[in-house]
């Protein structure tokens, strides 16, 4: 078992969380809905690996290894927060915010920040995609100026700032697209990082 080293294991977790990933996007765009059973055994497997593999500074780092359970917790729990907003606000299901939190058991807190970063571009693409491809273009603008408006308002009348929902939805979205795009994205772009950093400490790799 000695080539069970700390990179193999996390290399295996992370085909695992993007397998998973491309599993949502499948049944997403067939039928507009993530199971359950994909994304809560998701999100176990990460708190369950972030657990009980060897440490390190998460799956995809320049010491690849598990978290631990609670930094686990604590991306998950980060992953519904960050979405719920969109979710209230019409433009994510309650399976994007589940799928998004298991990404959170996965990678933790601190790599959830940016995938989310990159998930929300990817929503945005995806977004304006849909809504050309149907001719919606102008009602997804309205919309966004709507949801935007809504927003400064409650500023100025000093109530909490929440997304209100567009009143006129300009067509659904297979988000999970995003979700996988944007979290896909994060682990190629950090893994060459890591790559680019030990080549420049051992030139000879």
């Amino acid at each position: 078992m000695n080539f069970l080293t700390p990179a193999l294991l996390a290399n295996g977790v992370i085909a695992l969380l993007c397998t998973l990933l491309l599993a949502a996007v499948w049944t997403d765009v067939r039928s507009h809905r993530i199971p359950n059973r994909l994304v809560f055994a998701g999100a176990a497997l990460g708190l369950v690996f972030n657990g009980v593999l060897p440490e390190g500074f998460g799956f995809v780092s320049i010491l690849p290894g598990a978290l631990g359970f609670w930094p686990a917790m604590a991306g998950l729990g980060l992953g519904t927060v960050l979405t719920l907003p969109m979710y209230m606000a019409g433009a994510m299901g309650a399976g994007d915010v589940k799928l998004v939190a298991m990404v959170g058991a996965f990678l933790g807190p601190y790599a959830l920040l940016a995938s989310a970063l990159l998930i929300f571009i990817a929503g945005g693409v995806l977004a304006a995609t849909t809504a050309l491809g149907k001719g919606n273009l102008n009602l997804l603008l309205g919309n966004v100026r709507y949801m935007v408006m809504s927003v400064v308002f409650k500023t100025l009348m000093h109530e909490i700032p929440k997304l209100d929902a567009a009143p006129v939805s300009a067509g659904k979205m297979p988000y999970a697209i995003a979700v996988a795009a944007g979290t896909i994205s994060y682990v190629v772009l950090a893994s060459n990082r890591y790559l680019d950093f030990f080549r420049f400490i051992y030139p000879n790799i």
